[in-house]
């Protein structure tokens, strides 16, 4: 029950982020934006972290660079999420952007990369994945 709540409010919270930054940045531009969401990322995350101190400081070593830079992701995520807000709206940009990242899952957890526990996929994921497919084109008209 607890994953499904942080999955929740992560999903409330890319949300509100994406509006968020979709307005900063036709003031001040997409990477500009971008660049804001991650310094005040960081500054949260700094924050929470030294007060929390539940972390590994020797885990560093263990992460390989691929994971390490995990981070980077979100100025490409942002800009994106942006650039598609103000092209197709925020219902379509969200829902696009849930099956997309349905559609990696899939191929992650089918192949078992990044050390997940490999998955065999199903007919049911594979309707539940077209039905989301078919949502976003009836949003569409």
């Amino acid at each position: 029950m607890k994953g499904i709540l942080f999955a929740f409010l992560a999903g409330a919270c890319i949300t509100l982020q994406g509006v968020a930054n979709a307005k900063i940045s036709t003031d001040i531009g997409t990477w500009q934006a971008a660049t804001i969401t991650q310094l005040t990322g960081f500054i949260m995350a700094l924050a929470i972290a030294l007060a929390v101190r539940d972390g590994k400081k020797r885990g560093f070593r263990k992460a390989g660079p691929l994971y390490l830079t995990g981070g980077a992701y979100a100025a490409f995520i942002i800009f994106s999420e942006v650039t598609a807000i103000k092209s197709i709206g925020v219902t379509l940009t969200i829902s696009a952007l849930l099956i997309a990242q349905l559609c990696l899952t899939f191929v992650i957890d089918s192949r078992g990369w990044f050390g997940v526990a490999r998955q065999k996929m199903k007919t049911p994921q594979f309707i539940g994945i077209g039905l989301m497919v078919l949502g976003v084109i009836v949003l569409k008209f």
